[in-house]
């Protein structure tokens, strides 16, 4: 009996690595994609492009660390190009976020060391509004 339990343990232990890597590559999933969403939202508000892009750099940002998401490293990639679309044009502001989310406190041989999440969302700047 013994001996199935230690043949058994380190597989199931492996297993419930596996879905804890799974379960935190997918709350980060959402977590960034809701900060690329936030983001978006927050830059096609403004009225120009850099603000744009530091309101859209801020909300991700704010948003990140209410979702208590824990980066390795982040990334923000904000398209303001809509704010050159002249008025009465359509216009959209796209954010692209990366963030790598460690994984190397599993301590499991076989899994890796941090996953790579990346989300985008482009939200509509207003058409008519003066820009």
């Amino acid at each position: 009996m013994s001996v199935e339990l230690a043949l058994l343990a380190p597989v199931l232990l492996l297993l419930l690595s596996f879905a804890i890597v799974a379960g935190r590559a997918q709350i980060a999933e959402g977590a960034v994609a809701e900060a690329a969403r936030a983001a978006a939202r927050e830059a096609s508000l403004a009225r120009d492009d850099l603000t744009a892009a530091a309101l859209a750099g801020a909300q991700a940002d704010r948003t990140l660390a209410a979702q208590d998401l824990r980066c390795q490293s982040t990334g923000v990639d904000i398209d303001t190009t809509g704010f050159q679309a002249p008025p009465g044009q359509p216009g959209d502001v796209t954010v692209s976020i990366t963030c790598v989310v460690g994984m190397a406190d599993l301590l499991a041989p076989g899994l890796p060391g941090s996953v790579t999440v990346e989300a985008s969302f482009t939200s509509p700047v207003d058409a008519y509004r003066e820009r």
